[in-house]
């Protein structure tokens, strides 16, 4: 005895899911700077406090589907008890990624959010690696919430292109 239910047919209007490849990931820019080398401690007291600066950039590149996003990092550290600067760390890591099935009103929140999300362990282990290498306790960064900044920045942006004369709501 055989079946001959008839299989279901695979819709092929159904939205195929997103699709994400990373293509190729890069140090655009590195930059360490070991200031108490430089200047020397006069023998305070030293108590650290690290502060950590992210912006993010994204660029659609010339083939189809294909993005270039950018992670920047600024890492320093300052003395508090006198406010000098001990360090500064300055990363610009980049990813190439393919992107496709991404709803093109979904895509920009895509790319800031999602390859950024892909990105920051590697850039993690540099920014810790550097630090450790520039003679100062590894810095292991805390992870980023990269939806919050999304939206802190959509705020900003608005904030900025609302007319100056403009009830606040």
């Amino acid at each position: 005895m055989t079946d001959e239910t008839p299989q279901a047919a695979p819709n092929a209007s159904a939205p195929q899911p997103p699709r994400m490849q990373i293509l190729a990931q890069y140090v655009r820019d590195l930059s360490f700077e070991n200031i108490v080398a430089q200047k020397g401690l006069s023998g305070a007291e030293v108590t650290p406090e690290v502060s950590v600066q992210v912006s993010l950039d994204a660029r659609k590149r010339s083939v189809e589907h294909q993005y270039e996003v950018i992670c920047k990092f600024r890492v320093g550290s300052k003395n508090t008890a006198d406010e000098t600067n001990l360090f500064m760390c300055e990363l610009d890591y980049g990813g190439v990624f393919h992107v496709e099935g991404v709803p093109e009103d979904q895509l920009h929140p895509f790319l800031m959010i999602e390859c950024p999300r892909m990105l920051f362990p590697f850039i993690r282990r540099i920014i810790s690696d550097t630090t450790r290498d520039g003679g100062f306790p590894p810095v292991n960064l805390d992870p980023v919430d990269f939806v919050a900044l999304y939206r802190q920045e959509i705020a900003r942006r608005a904030q900025a292109e609302r007319p100056a004369d403009a009830p606040v709501s």
